[in-house]
């Protein structure tokens, strides 16, 4: 293992992150200096009773700051949850945000940190046109993020991702000033992550990557930060999923979660249009989705982006670098790491595969995929999934 000291940085990309073994450490010092004196922690009910969270109120607590904690939150956070937090919010008298957890609690501890000083509901900031315009900044609160997962990045965005309940929809919630104030990555913070968890979440980071990298869009910024976010995926995932405890794994894993959340700025596509209407629809790990969807994704997209994965897969250093090489690799890791290979072997059958594909057309991720599907090449992607037909 390296010398981890070699880990402990501060970078300001895309914003002030601090990261190292320990870092936690910083917490009491950088809530502070975001004027905080009373902060909320919002994390989620299977967290709340663990060490990290357990240790970071007392270290907290310790250092003369009294800490809130809010833990309702579905693993696909909801409108309610939301509401439910900003309650919490103002009965308790916060003044800023402590986001500790995984990429829901990291969504909804955002849109928390957003609603508290708003007077229109949720739904009014959903990111169509101009919709972000509405918010008033002033009433933001500031947020620390503290991701104890790699995965969704969702401490570097400026967006939250919601579902609201009723219309069975996962939305966006989006304001430039939603990305975190300061983001601490520690990766001790990570070490208690099941196998299973963190093999989800790892192919979530990599979906992000990839899907930016073959964004057809132009941002070449975003494109060399997803081209080294899919090699630390290749590399550290599998030490990651096989040694827990591994803290360099841990920490790379870390870094290429927020590459990949930085660099879908270029874009997403099919796999997070599919994937958002069935964790909606059917409240599915978002992870797991991307995962399972991957392969059926790209072997849609073969004929828009064949070149680029075959130069990604001379960059990955892959034998006979070729597509069919990639997607060889991605079904070998999935298998490795224990993703199944089906949307069926998770419960999804083909029963609701219309309304999935109907909702992938319009769900925001659908406008920067390679080739623009109809809702017939959805519901076949969709269909192939759950049947394993590659």
């Amino acid at each position: 293992m390296a010398n981890l000291n070699h880990f402990t940085v501060n970078w300001n990309y895309p914003t002030a992150v601090k990261a190292g073994v320990g870092r936690i450490k910083d917490l009491p010092q950088l809530a502070r200096s975001l004027s905080m004196h009373k902060p909320l922690m919002i994390t989620d009910p299977g967290l709340a009773p663990l060490p990290p969270v357990q240790d970071t109120l007392e270290l907290l607590k310790t250092a003369g700051l009294p800490c809130g904690l809010f833990h309702q939150i579905k693993g696909n956070p909801t409108g309610q949850n939301v509401i439910d937090g900003v309650a919490a919010f103002k009965a308790g008298g916060y003044d800023g945000v402590i986001a500790l957890g995984g990429g829901s609690a990291l969504d909804a501890a955002k849109a928390v940190a957003l609603m508290v000083g708003q007077d229109r509901p949720l739904w009014d900031f959903v990111d169509e046109g101009d919709n972000w315009l509405r918010i008033k900044p002033a009433g933001m609160v500031p947020v620390v993020a503290v991701p104890t997962t790699a995965g969704t990045g969702s401490e570097v965005g400026r967006a939250s991702v919601i579902t609201d309940e009723g219309q069975h929809a996962k939305k966006i919630i989006f304001h430039p000033k939603m990305l975190p104030a300061v983001v601490i990555l520690d990766p001790t913070l990570c070490t208690g992550l099941p196998a299973k968890l963190t093999a989800a979440t790892g192919m979530d980071a990599l979906s992000h990557s990839l899907e930016a990298y073959c964004s057809p869009f132009y941002h070449p910024m975003a494109a060399g930060v997803a081209l080294e976010g899919i090699r630390l995926v290749k590399d550290w995932l599998p030490v990651a999923v096989q040694d827990g405890q591994h803290l360099e794994a841990r920490m790379h894993m870390l870094v290429a979660s927020s590459m990949g959340a930085t660099a879908f700025q270029r874009g997403l596509g099919a796999m997070h249009a599919l994937a958002h209407p069935l964790g909606a629809m059917f409240d599915a790990h978002h992870g797991m989705l991307n995962a399972i969807l991957m392969p059926y994704v790209l072997k849609a997209n073969q004929p828009a982006i064949d070149e680029r994965i075959t130069a990604l897969a001379r960059y990955l250093n892959l034998p006979n670098a070729s597509f069919g090489a990639f997607l060889d690799w991605v079904l070998r890791l999935r298998e490795e790491v224990g993703i199944p290979h089906t949307l069926k072997s998770i419960g999804i059958g083909d029963e609701r595969l219309d309304d999935i594909a109907t909702a992938a057309v319009a769900d925001p991720s659908h406008g920067t995929n390679p080739i623009p599907f109809t809702v017939a090449q959805y519901h076949d992607i969709a269909h192939a999934a759950v049947a394993g037909l590659l």
